[in-house]
């Protein structure tokens, strides 16, 4: 059985996940990076973070704030769950190495600092626009474009809960 503390310890601040890369990379472990809201984890983003952390040894997943969430102008009822609720739940998955939260629009600065040698995005962005591409590959890292599982987005979700509510 997983205990809770093993779960809070994969969330991370700035600090401690450097230090954490540091083994990895020293242990030779590739490290897979990808981004996002994950408002409501549903079996799209399952699929996907299974499908990155595939990919490499060490899968480390940044996540929007609520306030970068915000900012992306995903709806005026998100995030639906808190930050701290959507890290836990992702890091309670158990190819999920890491989750760090980030404040800004865009995880540029943290794919700077975390250097991974394969960067991953969902199928709607294309490898060359996914934001990080130029800094992987000029240190001769992999980006990645996962291809979506149709039907499942956390849009169609909210929709749906709004719609059975009438």
């Amino acid at each position: 059985m997983t205990k809770p503390e093993f779960i809070q310890s994969k969330i991370y601040k700035w600090e401690d996940l450097s230090r954490a890369i540091a083994i990895w990379k020293f242990k030779d472990n590739k490290i897979v990076f990808t981004n996002g809201c994950f408002d409501i984890l549903h079996k799209g983003h399952v699929t996907y973070l299974s499908r990155a952390a595939d990919l490499g040894d060490i899968l480390i997943v940044g996540l929007n704030s609520d306030e970068s969430v915000k900012k992306l102008n995903k709806g005026v009822n998100r995030p639906i769950q808190d930050q701290d609720s959507r890290a836990l739940i992702l890091a309670s998955l158990h190819h999920v190495n890491a989750v760090i939260i980030f404040d800004e629009e865009t995880p540029m600065d943290l794919i700077s600092k975390v250097q991974p040698d394969i960067l991953v995005k969902g199928g709607d962005w294309k490898p060359e626009q996914i934001v990080g591409y130029d800094s992987v590959k000029a240190r001769g890292g992999e980006v990645v474009s996962i291809e979506f599982v149709p039907g499942y987005s956390t849009t169609a979700i909210e929709q749906k809960i709004k719609e059975s509510g009438n």
